[in-house]
């Protein structure tokens, strides 16, 4: 599946969402993501030591990364105008050829509100919509949140695990459109 052809912008709208490329001037919440992760996420996804990845360098990379632009909207609520993390597919390499990986996050404080499964609702749709037969998703056992969220778009599990001794097991989850 091609995730959106260049010069293409992909708008999603759900009753309280708009999920949208990235701008850079959001390049605040995707640090504010980035410090909010849990400990247990491997340090290659959290602020390191020296403070990176810094805002000047999430802003670069939304201008440069077409995986911001593109694959990974932006999720927007419509009645207050605020980003509050991101949803969308990417080609993780950790599927099958040709079946893109879901991936989502939203910031902490607007947890448990149902906004992480209606979004990845509309993403599945665009994702059927363009031809997408079959969506990934991996999770960390210990994330509990998003193996529900997971379950009520209806991923489920495999028996495929990697098994990290220091971070968790992943596991691999897969829904058919």
């Amino acid at each position: 599946m091609t995730v959106g052809a260049p010069g293409s912008e992909v708008v999603l709208e759900t009753s309280r969402l708009l999920l949208r490329p990235w701008r850079v001037a959001e390049a605040v919440v995707q640090r504010e993501l980035w410090t909010e992760r849990d400990p247990r996420v491997p340090p290659h996804r959290r602020i390191n030591a020296d403070g990176h990845p810094t805002v000047a360098e999430l802003e670069d990379s939304i201008r440069t990364n077409r995986l911001w632009s593109i694959g990974l909207l932006a999720v927007e609520r419509k009645a207050s105008r605020d980003v509050i993390g991101y949803c969308g597919l990417v080609d993780s390499g950790r599927g099958s050829v040709g079946e893109p990986e879901l991936a989502f996050e939203l910031l902490r404080r607007v947890w448990c509100q149902g906004y992480a499964t209606e979004a990845s609702l509309a993403v599945l749709e665009w994702a059927r919509s363009s031809g997408c037969e079959r969506l990934w998703a991996t999770v960390w056992d210990w994330n509990t949140a998003s193996r529900r969220v997971l379950a009520k778009v209806g991923f489920t599990e495999t028996d495929r695990k990697e098994v990290d001794a220091v971070y968790g097991t992943t596991l691999f989850t897969t829904r058919r459109l």
